[in-house]
């Protein structure tokens, strides 16, 4: 199954690469109007128009330097955003920093807590956790006045966040997935939902090793396995769904109103 997206327009945090600019992809082949955003404002620009020259072409895509542990950063793009199409109907937390942010061997040299520097610890924290936070705070309240609106938060597995070794990473995506929890209960009632999507393993991105060896590599899933449950997320189908976690390798387009909210 598909979704038609023509007509929503979707932020997503972190598109630049990775998952990120999978989804934006997917969103745009769908039909809607994406803002692909990173920290600098050429690379955004130059992905929008990347992937909206593609198999998506005639469907606006706006690239907008964003960083989202910067309240005025923040403030600056969605201003850019309301001014170019009157704000966003969806917005996709995604931008994060890696294990690989504080130690580039993770995979193979996992390290203890007690040895992660506090300045890599609060950097990693600050946009995985902090940056969702910001980021809905300013998107949120205008949904809030129009009745409508959907936030999708990235996460990853449950076993990852208590992984030896994975300090900052999986307190900082635990934290970002209670405070999905959070968000959710608050907006009960004023048809603004929020759910959580995971890819549901080891993705191959920029935030894996270089010298990961071949058959561990080979088994990473490919971004684009975000592509369906983010189109169906964004889509008339899932309204009104709040609380939902979805694992994109579980993925299967619902009849009706089959998913119920984990």
């Amino acid at each position: 199954m598909t979704a038609d997206l023509t007509g929503t327009r979707v932020l997503v945090t972190g598109s630049t690469s990775g998952i990120g600019r999978a989804m934006a992809g997917a969103l745009l082949e769908s039909g809607a109007d994406v803002a692909v955003t990173g920290r600098s404002a050429e690379r955004a620009r130059q992905v929008a128009t990347e992937l909206a020259s593609g198999p998506s072409y005639g469907h606006r895509a706006i690239g907008l330097a964003l960083d989202v542990t910067d309240e005025a950063s923040i403030a600056a793009a969605l201003g850019e955003l309301e001014a170019a199409w009157g704000g966003a109907d969806v917005l996709v937390n995604n931008a994060g920093l890696g294990m690989r942010h504080v130690n580039p061997r993770f995979f193979d040299d996992p390290r203890p807590f007690w040895e992660v520097p506090p300045t890599g610890f609060a950097e990693v924290v600050a946009t995985n956790l902090t940056g969702y936070f910001l980021v809905a705070r300013a998107v949120v309240p205008a949904m809030v006045e129009r009745g409508r609106g959907k936030v999708v938060n990235v996460t990853m597995n449950h076993e990852t966040m208590v992984r030896r070794g994975f300090v900052p990473y999986g307190p900082a995506r635990a934290g970002a997935e209670a405070l999905s929890r959070i968000m959710e209960r608050d907006l009960e009632g004023t048809g603004v939902t929020v759910n959580l999507l995971l890819p549901g393993g080891a993705t191959d991105t920029g935030m894996i090793p270089d010298g990961l060896d071949g058959p561990r590599r080979q088994g990473l899933l490919p971004p684009s396995v975000m592509a369906e449950p983010i189109r169906w997320l964004c889509s008339a189908a899932s309204d009104g769904l709040s609380g939902l976690r979805i694992v994109a390798t579980e993925f299967v387009w619902p009849e009706g109103r089959s998913v119920e909210p984990a």
